[in-house]
């Protein structure tokens, strides 16, 4: 029981880590990456739709990214969803075919904003992997009666243990994307 626990929450943290690793791709750097662009939602026949099921996606150079639609029609709701996007400030163009998206540099300034938006993601996934421990901390108290307080007291310094590693690693993520944004 104490082990399904301790894999349950070592499970949803995992599955937190890789989501705040996800997240922290939104995030842009100087260089255009079609990562950027998966969360951008597309209103295509009256519901949003993720870009990448829309259209391809290739950055031919540094700070192009190229946008070729699936379905020609879908083209200025594409466009549309790409310039109301916050935080991208790229300039758009379409030629009938494709959507051009130019990325502009960046100043020391945006990127100071950029490492100020991926710490607050960093954060958001700590408190996540927090929350699941005082969950799964709660669930091994209620097992408390069952299995005895020396099996939960293991199961309780082996839940910190990973939440220790699970923290560290975003951490460590938090860290690669900072030096990755201040790059010059």
């Amino acid at each position: 029981m104490i082990a399904d626990v301790i894999s349950d929450a070592r499970q949803r943290m995992s599955k937190t880590v890789e989501a705040a690793k996800e997240d922290f791709g939104t995030v842009r750097t100087g260089r255009a990456n079609p990562v950027l662009f998966q969360k951008i939602l597309v209103e295509y026949y009256g519901s949003p739709t993720p870009l990448a099921q829309l259209a391809s996606l290739q950055n031919p150079e540094a700070r192009v990214l190229l946008v070729t639609p699936y379905d020609k029609s879908a083209l200025k709701e594409i466009e549309r969803a790409i310039v109301n996007t916050p935080n991208l400030g790229a300039n758009v163009g379409n030629d009938g075919e494709i959507v051009r998206v130019t990325l502009p540099e960046l100043t020391e300034e945006r990127r100071r904003e950029f490492v100020k938006i991926v710490r607050g993601k960093g954060e958001d996934a700590k408190v996540a992997i927090r929350n699941i421990r005082r969950k799964a901390k709660d669930d091994l108290d209620a097992l408390k009666s069952e299995v005895g307080d020396d099996d939960v007291s293991r199961g309780e310094k082996e839940l910190e243990q990973i939440t220790k590693t699970h923290v560290d690693a975003v951490d460590e993520a938090l860290k690669r994307k900072e030096a990755e944004l201040l790059e010059v």
